[in-house]
């Protein structure tokens, strides 16, 4: 929280208006009259400065783009020229590709007549002078890219503190090539836009686009690429070189401004040789005045000294726009990275303390289960249908129960009675007359249960076989911070499953041997079905008397009765009898079986989440000599990296928070 003492939001734009300036008022004065550093800088330099500061910490790796001046062109372009003049030193010339690397040239005017040159790279600061700088930058070129004439996208600052520069701080770039030469990889053309465009793209870039005044601009490969991140041309500046060389019909160009520069054009006349950067300003500002094609272009936009104003104009502009922006990024990443930080597991350093987060992670995983797989709360997961357990487990045993009561039993029209018949046969004894022997009923009985005995197995199998896929999605989604401990909670899991699904087969033979062995019911239901079927019995005979091919019987609806006219009539309402018995009874059973399977499966599923599960895996983690718990104190390496990049990460933006914080504060002090 900032305290009271920081500039409102408020007070800041306020402040920043101050050091704002327009285009016009800058290019107002004539080349001679404006030096390439005025007091106007005086007011860009704090702003100038908190920027290079943030760039200096790479606050750009946290996603946080900062106001910059990209300089692109074309090879041969006169980019180096261009930038010579500006800093008043020497950079590296040459065929080919000069510039390898992005070259962040931080120009600072200083107030002794001794310049100081510093190259920054690689985590170090390299201390040169005017006489050696171009060496200097080869060899750390050399260092960032390799020998050779390849290229990097590890930037290089090259830091210049001389007297009468303008404060500017720009990035310039290879130059557009099209064709690979010898030496140069075959993509170099494409690695080149590459970099370019991950420059120029973020609206916070500002474009200085070097143009030859000889070449037709909109045909520039440098233009091609800024029209296609800015296509209004409000972010793009054109300098227009060699424009001694070819000052024929250079106004009626930038007059026309077919390629849309929406912040202007500079022209200027290139430094030739060993010309020292007076000589050369003497003699641009000598061709603008006397040449007569170049006299007509108007003065505010021609020389170096016009380019720096408008630079340092640009700059200021765009870091105005852009500060305020920065400054919430910076404390939405800076809240986020906290609360990210907060959200991690504490990282331990006892036994105690691993016991404890170990304790409470499995406590919310034992929740979590309760609510999938119990309570029917799907809050956790209302887009993965797979882990609404209840109702998942729901279509399972309808599924079950529609299968077993559907089940085919060799009640077909064609048969009917047959079966009945012969188990009478079979069961033939000494008796009365119309008894039907209870070996009879148990002997069909035997026969449909084991019909559908593998039902409730395959139930069963299917039941666990889900749960166990939920426990463990359950388990490593909690203890994903924990991965050293995933393969044993697993483990565990799978081997409680293991048993469940053993004692629920045992249970369930047993439930298929009762239904086979024993026969006995105390639901009405089954007098009641049997006496109503049984109400159809006179029916059913009369239809085999009249020799009719077909009668009709409630739950067979048109039975075959043809093979039934000449057996014995005792015979056959014997086994009209023992169906309906049997018909009546097994509705009895199949409810039984679902009833009672289900009844365990769910008696056993809440047993496993709230008693076995933490049992089992507590007994897993703690291994035989109770020592795993130390597992938890050695962090993952993933989470020890994750952790670190944020404590980096944090503290960058609270190192950036109050550098821009601390340059708000000395604006707002200008008020007062």
């Amino acid at each position: 929280m900032e305290t009271k003492s920081r500039t409102s939001t408020a007070e800041f734009h306020q402040s920043l208006s101050l050091v704002s300036v327009s285009r016009d008022v800058v290019g107002s004065s004539s080349p001679t009259a404006a030096p390439l550093v005025s007091s106007y800088n005086d007011k860009i330099r704090p702003l100038l400065d908190a920027v290079d500061r943030l760039r200096n910490l790479k606050i750009m790796q946290e996603g946080i783009q900062l106001p910059t001046i990209v300089v692109v062109g074309d090879q041969s372009s006169g980019k180096s020229s261009v930038l010579e003049s500006l800093a008043g030193i020497r950079l590296p010339r040459g065929d080919g590709i000069c510039t390898r690397v992005p070259l962040i040239m931080s120009l600072k005017n200083h107030t002794s007549p001794e310049p100081q040159l510093f190259l920054e790279f690689n985590g170090k600061t390299v201390e040169t002078d005017e006489e050696n700088i171009v060496n200097e930058i080869n060899f750390a070129t050399e260092e960032i890219a390799g020998k050779g004439k390849g290229i990097s996208n590890t930037p290089l600052t090259l830091v210049v503190k001389k007297k009468g520069v303008p404060d500017l701080t720009m990035i310039d770039l290879p130059g557009i090539t099209r064709v690979p030469v010898k030496g140069q990889p075959e993509d170099i053309s494409e690695q080149i836009s590459n970099i370019i465009m991950n420059y120029i793209t973020p609206d916070e870039s500002i474009i200085l686009n070097v143009l030859s005044a000889g070449v037709d601009f909109p045909t520039c490969e440098s233009i091609k690429m800024s029209q296609s991140v800015d296509k209004t041309g409000q972010r793009t500046l054109a300098v227009v070189t060699k424009a001694d060389k070819n000052p024929e019909g250079l106004l009626e160009k930038i007059v026309a401004d077919d390629v849309n520069i929406g912040l202007g054009y500079v022209c200027v006349i290139n430094r030739v040789g060993d010309e020292s950067y007076e000589e050369a300003r003497d003699k641009e500002e000598r061709m603008f005045q006397t040449n007569p094609m170049l006299a007509r272009i108007d003065k505010s936009i021609v020389g170096i000294p016009a380019l720096a104003a408008r630079l340092t104009s640009i700059q200021a502009n765009i870091i105005v726009k852009c500060l305020p922006d920065i400054v919430r990024k910076i404390n939405e990443k800076l809240s986020g990275n906290v609360e990210e930080l907060n959200k991690m597991p504490k990282h331990m350093s006892s036994v105690g303390e691993a016991m404890t987060a170990f304790m409470n992670t499995l406590g919310c995983a034992r929740e979590s289960l309760r609510k999938v797989l119990l309570r029917g709360e799907f809050d956790e997961y209302p887009a993965d249908d797979d882990m609404h357990a209840t109702a998942r487990l729901a279509e399972m045993m309808n599924k079950f129960s529609e299968e077993l009561r559907s089940a085919k039993t060799d009640d077909g029209s064609e048969n009917f009675l047959v079966d009945e018949m012969k188990v009478l046969e079979e069961s033939r004894s000494v008796g009365l007359p119309n008894f039907i022997p209870k070996s009879a009923f148990r002997s069909l009985l035997a026969k449909k249960v084991k019909g559908v005995s593998g039902t409730p197995f395959d139930c069963a199998e299917s039941m666990w076989s889900y749960i166990q896929n939920v426990v463990v999605v359950v388990l490593v989604q909690h203890y994903d911070n924990y991965k050293q401990l995933i393969c044993c909670t697993r483990r565990a899991v799978q081997n409680l499953i293991w048993r469940k699904k053993q004692y629920s087969e045992e249970y369930i033979c047993d439930l298929v041997e009762m239904e086979k062995l024993s026969d006995y019911t105390c639901n009405d239901e089954y007098t009641a079905l049997w006496n109503k079927l049984m109400e159809e019995q006179a029916r059913f005979m009369e239809r085999i008397r009249d020799k009719c091919k077909e009668a009709k019987v409630s739950r067979f609806g048109d039975v075959n009765v043809e093979h039934l006219w000449n057996e014995n009539e005792e015979v056959v309402q014997a086994a009209y009898d023992l169906k309906m018995r049997m018909v009546s009874y097994w509705e009895v059973v199949t409810r039984r079986m679902v009833d009672n399977v289900v009844l365990h499966l769910l008696f056993s599923i809440q047993k496993l989440v709230n008693k076995e599960m933490e049992k089992e895996i507590i007994d897993e983690v703690m291994g035989p000599q109770g020592n795993g718990l130390k597992r938890m104190l050695e962090e993952a390496p993933s989470l020890s990296e994750k952790r670190s990049k944020l404590h980096s990460s944090i503290a960058l933006l609270k190192q950036s928070k109050d550098i821009v914080a601390t340059m708000m504060d000395n604006i707002s002090a200008q008020l007062h």
